[in-house]
């Protein structure tokens, strides 16, 4: 599981996507998320403005976990 470190309370399901390196580009997020690959704590997102905060764990369908933790 990767961690990324973010400053901020939280961040939104799309930068954190890009910020991971998962997605070059917000609309290729949108399309992840709307596939119904994505989960954030073990539950499929639909929302791509959905805030993620630290200790949260996405996980993106045959790439990988990444948990959100405070830099």
């Amino acid at each position: 599981m990767e961690e990324i470190k973010i400053k901020t309370d939280f961040i939104k399901l799309q930068q954190l996507l890009k910020l991971a390196g998962v997605v070059g580009q917000g609309s290729d997020a949108k399309l992840y998320i709307q596939d119904g690959i994505v989960e954030l704590n073990g539950v499929v997102v639909t929302e791509r403005g959905k805030k993620v905060h630290h200790g949260d764990i996405v996980t993106v369908q045959d790439i990988g976990k990444f948990k959100i933790v405070k830099e």
